[in-house]
């Protein structure tokens, strides 16, 4: 039991927020435990303020509101803002390097620095092309506002297969057992039908036959994935693919496993009728560590961890840390995972600069990227509301 009588009882008129006193006696424990002065928040500190819908329904202004909400939304708007950052900036805000002077000592032409952007590192897994996700990334590929495109080998042949046949809607609970028998695959809740693996098979068979003549023929073609990937975006002939705008617009598409996947058993079973098809993936290090190092400014947005995420964040160490970052998962730290690591920890491996304000947005992609890019590279050029 506690000896009440070893408190010192001290007058105390305390004041509720609606003003009425409450007059009497309180422990002077109480007064410091409980009731204890604040410090003055510091000049500028926000106030939370979420949404009201009494205003009616503006879905703008809603996600507009997310900065002041708190919690993974505030980070969405962090995340906004790091993004319109990496949309905003050209040469022509920086002083002009030394490097930019010619052998005869001109400057520059303000024009060409003018459009000098930040060179943007898009990041995915394959997941978000099996998903409706998948028209989202087309569209920032399709517009040009990213400058290649980081992904694993699903990423790839989804997009492909997804011009042949379609994937459908299911259930996390359907029984995988059920599924097998049906020859239908599972994809979270979504469900793809073995036939249109087969599609792909059909499809992809003639390219490898094409492939492999170049390299033994005259040309002599060493191919990397971004080189087979632009391939096969050239072949497909499909305005919905990711692939077919990246092929159309030069953007190139890296996949250092891209044998892992369907893609990779086609390789193996084409290896039996017409073996001596080789991939290259030496040549695609350079081409992707070259991007980092030779951009005046980078920016890294990746949705999901793994390879995805690694492989960018490492190809900005080759230029001392990219200088925007924003990272959409939903994995934690504790483990020592890349995939859940926090940005800080790839400040400490020279993958983001010392100055930069990253963000790790902790929430599951599929909600996250259309909202992301609906409240910034949809919108760059729009003219702000007054």
């Amino acid at each position: 039991m506690c000896d009440v009588s070893a408190f010192t009882l001290v007058p105390q008129a305390v004041m509720t927020e609606t003003g009425d006193r409450l007059l009497g006696t309180l422990p002077a424990i109480l007064q410091t435990a409980v009731l204890g002065e604040s410090s003055e928040m510091p000049a500028g500190s926000v106030p939370v303020k979420g949404y009201d819908f009494n205003n009616g329904v503006d879905l703008n202004a809603v996600l507009q509101s997310f900065a002041t909400t708190g919690f993974q939304a505030t980070n969405f708007g962090l995340a906004v803002d790091e993004i319109n950052k990496m949309l905003a900036w050209r040469l022509s805000d920086e002083p002009v390097a030394p490097d930019e002077i010619d052998i005869d000592g001109n400057p520059p032409d303000p024009e060409a620095r003018a459009k000098v952007r930040t060179t943007i590192f898009l990041g995915c897994t394959s997941n978000l092309i099996s998903a409706g996700t998948r028209e989202t990334i087309r569209y920032l590929v399709e517009h040009k506002k990213v400058s290649c495109l980081v992904t694993t080998a699903g990423g790839v042949e989804e997009d492909l297969i997804k011009c042949m046949a379609h994937h459908y809607m299911g259930d996390f609970a359907l029984k995988g057992a059920e599924l097998r028998s049906k020859g239908i695959n599972r994809i979270g809740n979504l469900l793809v039908p073995n036939r249109n693996y087969c599609l792909f098979e059909d499809w992809f068979s003639p390219i490898l036959d094409e492939m492999l003549a170049e390299q033994l023929g005259a040309t002599k073609t060493i191919w990397t994935p971004s080189t087979m990937i632009k391939r096969m975006g050239e072949r497909i002939n499909d305005k919905s693919s990711v692939l077919y705008w990246a092929a159309k617009n030069d953007i190139p598409i890296f996949c250092p496993a891209i044998t892992d996947g369907s893609i990779g058993d086609m390789i193996y079973f084409h290896s039996f009728k017409n073996p001596g098809f080789i991939c290259d993936i030496a040549q695609d290090i350079r081409k992707l560590n070259d991007m980092a190092r030779t951009a005046r400014r980078t920016g890294m947005l990746i949705f999901g961890g793994g390879l995805v995420k690694h492989h960018i964040c490492n190809a900005n160490l080759m230029r001392n840390g990219a200088n925007y970052s924003v990272f959409v998962n939903t994995a934690h730290d504790f483990d020592g995972s890349d995939s859940g690591a926090k940005p800080d920890e790839a400040v400490s491996w020279g993958k983001i600069r010392l100055d930069a304000t990253p963000v790790k947005v902790t929430a599951e992609a599929t909600l996250i990227m259309p909202l992301l890019v609906a409240q910034t590279f949809a919108r760059e050029g729009e003219t702000p509301a007054k």
